[in-house]
């Protein structure tokens, strides 16, 4: 076995890999999460935005 074997081997598991995710981001399991990240940007936001990650409208965290 040389290392021209390995980077055949190698190739063909990364392949199989990119195969796996490829049938895995396709399959309908998957369907219902992609649709609900989808929607998180359209969703109603409870906290006003000028109190997005702790900041008061001055800048300064809250405290």
């Amino acid at each position: 076995m040389d290392i021209n074997d390995v980077r055949s081997i190698l190739t063909l598991m990364g392949f199989l890999c990119f195969l796996g995710i490829c049938a895995w981001a396709y399959s309908g399991h998957a369907k219902r999460g992609f649709e609900e990240a989808a929607r998180l940007p359209f969703t109603e936001d409870d906290v006003p935005a000028d109190r997005v990650a702790g900041q008061s409208k001055e800048g300064k965290a809250n405290g």
